[in-house]
């Protein structure tokens, strides 16, 4: 019974807090693919400048700051265009997806995760990621409807009670 009881509250908690396994990133792992792609840049080398750079889009779209989410994305889709690799694009499409989940624009991060998955079908990724988006979207919706049912039934109170009052 107490287990049932645990469940429901994990239930809950998840759905009021969002509950999703995307990973978050932290400034110092941030710092650091920063680093590495000066670096990288200095050496000459457009293989490893890129792959930097990669996981510098990574770590901003996994940050808990809205203004590294940005600028992860800014880079992901000025970068996307470049890309001629399938694996590539799949990757890119998979960040942004994860950029735009971040941000709060779930309808845009469900486009590019299917997108993703015409590439790959298959992917587990991006297929947790889209079930956790539309979980998002159903969830925003059922509180959206609960906050319009409330304020209905506030509005209808209060002319009762003036209607009542009038009487």
């Amino acid at each position: 019974m107490e287990a049932k009881i645990n469940q429901f509250f994990e239930s809950v908690s998840n759905f009021f807090g969002g509950g999703d396994h995307v990973p978050w990133s932290t400034p110092d792992v941030i710092l650091g693919c920063e680093r590495e792609v000066v670096e990288a840049k200095k050496e000459g080398s457009d293989d490893r400048t890129n792959e930097s750079i990669m996981r510098l889009s990574w770590a901003l779209v996994h940050s808990r700051q809205p203004e590294d989410v940005q600028r992860g994305i800014a880079m992901l889709e000025a970068s996307l265009t470049n890309t001629n690799s399938p694996l590539q694009k799949r990757e890119k499409l998979y960040l942004l997806a994860v950029g735009y989940y971040r941000s709060g624009d779930y309808s845009r991060s469900r486009q590019l995760l299917d997108q993703c998955l015409e590439i790959a079908p298959d992917w587990r990724q991006a297929l947790s990621l889209k079930k956790t988006v539309e979980d998002r979207i159903t969830k925003d919706g059922v509180i959206g409807i609960g906050i319009t049912a409330t304020a209905v039934g506030l509005i209808a109170g209060g002319i009762a009670a003036a209607l009542a009052r009038k009487n």
